[in-house]
């Protein structure tokens, strides 16, 4: 069974750091076609930075230059290096993969349970 499973969520001041974590599982891991999505809310969810299925990498603007994805394919993971954080970060962070890879569709079909970012000013 797909899962995945996020951690390191956590309350931070303006300006801090945090490093969220993706553990993968169930599937074949390729660091391709999977992201990281985050809710705060009365908003929409958005992207934050995604793997397109080349490996290219899609940053939502507000989050350019201050936050970074990197992976450990050994250890199946994911990772979002979140810098200088902002109240505006403030979400529900969601990891998120889709399952084949090679869909053409640009649908996500697998989630993780979330991870809160609270940070304040």
């Amino acid at each position: 069974q797909v899962q995945l499973q996020e951690s390191g969520g956590g309350s931070v001041q303006s300006g801090g750091s945090l490093r969220l974590s993706c553990a993968a599982s169930g599937y074949t891991f390729s660091g391709r076609c999977m992201g990281w999505f985050r809710q705060a809310p009365g908003k929409e969810r958005e992207r934050v930075i995604t793997f397109d299925r080349y490996g290219s990498t899609t940053s939502a603007d507000s989050v350019r230059g201050r936050f970074t994805v990197s992976l450990d394919n050994g250890k199946r993971t994911m990772y979002l290096q979140m810098n200088s954080l902002k109240p505006e970060d403030t979400a529900m962070y969601y990891c998120a993969t889709r399952i084949p890879c090679s869909s053409i569709q640009n649908l996500y079909n697998y989630w993780g349970q979330g991870t809160q970012v609270t940070v304040s000013s």
